[in-house]
């Protein structure tokens, strides 16, 4: 089969996903036709993923986070404003999306979380069946345990996931344990998906803390926190843009540009690991054994960090508070349950190949239109 990959581009989540899948349906006999990429001002695509990918990559604007002037957590409606006044550009995009899904020949789109393929198969309705994969579709889950949060912000949230999901078949969504499948939402859970080299990884205790920051206003932070114990060595990941060497600020701490090679090797040797909480690498760590301090920078982290709490990976902080990391790593027992969960990966791949049901066909697009209709119902006696 042909498979067309549509990848949210913001983080390395969704991009280390799209090379861990392409690897494994290549090695299923399957093809990878194309991989398109959201792009924005605010991101740099990473070396490793423009090096590691065989099929063709394509880049088209897409919609975005954008982080407060301290560059560290992230403003819904600040974003939600910022993306409306360029919705030209996205409308140009989608069109873009459109011509490829025709010209790719085809037999699935796998969309990682990617807003504007839900809206390509809204206002096109493109006739290659549409699978979505990600972590958030667990938010659209009968079972899923949210986080106290501003209950607007998470409306939001669960909207814009539906959203990205508009005409899919199916939507598999990655989880940290196992539940059962949500079926009257066409959800199936499924394992993780990590990478060949982390799961190659050897881990060993050493006595560093490993960190990774989405945002690279964090540092701040965790240089405060430094500053304070000089003791701990530190070794610390970040995504700020023009970055390409490593800043060493002393003896025991540095910041690394991201590099997937060098960010696993020190998450196998670390004592512990401080992150904003992105789904990737906390499996990650996780998968290594190790104990995780997890500081969103914005909701759908908040929830992937109270859904990682509530399997046992770690604990969440509204800062670099280092040392409660250090107090937990101390009591910290790892789940081997998961190790056998993430490499139940072959499900993933039986979910794609699968001929989709043609009653399942569109069925997120019903939904938001039969949402619209209500919505126009309800303010009819205001016109």
């Amino acid at each position: 089969m042909k498979f067309l990959f549509v990848v949210q581009g913001e983080g390395r989540g969704h991009l280390t996903q799209a090379l861990t899948l392409e690897e494994h349906l290549m090695n299923h006999g399957h093809e990878v036709v194309g991989v398109l990429v959201g792009k924005s001002r605010q991101r740099d695509l990473p070396a490793f993923f423009r090096d590691r990918l065989h099929a063709p990559l394509f880049r088209f604007e897409s919609p975005n986070f954008l982080p407060t002037p301290a560059n560290r957590r992230n403003k819904l409606m600040r974003s939600v404003a910022y993306n409306m006044l360029k919705l030209p550009t996205f409308m140009r995009s989608i069109a873009y999306i459109n011509r490829h899904i025709k010209e790719s020949g085809a037999d699935v789109v796998v969309n990682f979380y990617e807003l504007l393929t839900g809206l390509t198969y809204l206002f096109c309705r493109p006739r290659v069946p549409q699978i979505c994969i990600g972590h958030q579709y667990l938010f659209l889950h009968g079972d899923f345990k949210f986080p106290r949060v501003n209950r607007l912000s998470l409306e939001m949230l669960k909207m814009f996931t539906r959203l990205t999901s508009i005409g899919a078949n199916r939507l598999l969504a990655l989880s940290f344990t196992r539940m059962p499948d949500d079926l009257q939402q066409h959800i199936y859970v499924v394992p993780p998906l990590l990478r060949r080299e982390a799961l190659q990884q050897s881990p060993v205790q050493g006595d560093y803390i490993h960190g990774y920051m989405v945002n690279s206003g964090f540092a701040e932070q965790v240089e405060q926190w430094h500053s304070k114990r000089p003791d701990v060595p530190l070794c610390f990941f970040w995504d700020r843009k023009g970055e390409t060497e490593v800043k060493q600020v002393d003896d025991t701490l540095m910041f690394h540009p991201l590099d997937d090679k060098t960010f696993l090797e020190h998450m196998a040797g670390c004592r512990a690991y401080a992150s904003t909480a992105g789904f990737e690498s906390i499996c990650e760590a996780m998968y290594m054994g190790k104990p995780i301090l997890m500081v969103p920078a914005h909701i759908e982290q908040e929830c992937n960090a109270h859904d990682a709490m509530l399997a046992g990976a770690g604990i969440v902080s509204d800062e670099f508070d280092l040392g409660k990391l250090l107090e937990f790593a101390g009591n910290y027992q790892p789940d081997s349950r998961f190790v056998f969960w993430v490499n139940n990966i072959e499900v993933i791949v039986d979910h794609l190949v699968r001929k989709p049901e043609p009653e399942k066909s569109h069925y997120y697009t019903h939904r938001f239109m039969r949402f619209l209709r209500n919505i126009k119902s309800a303010l009819s006696p205001y016109a």
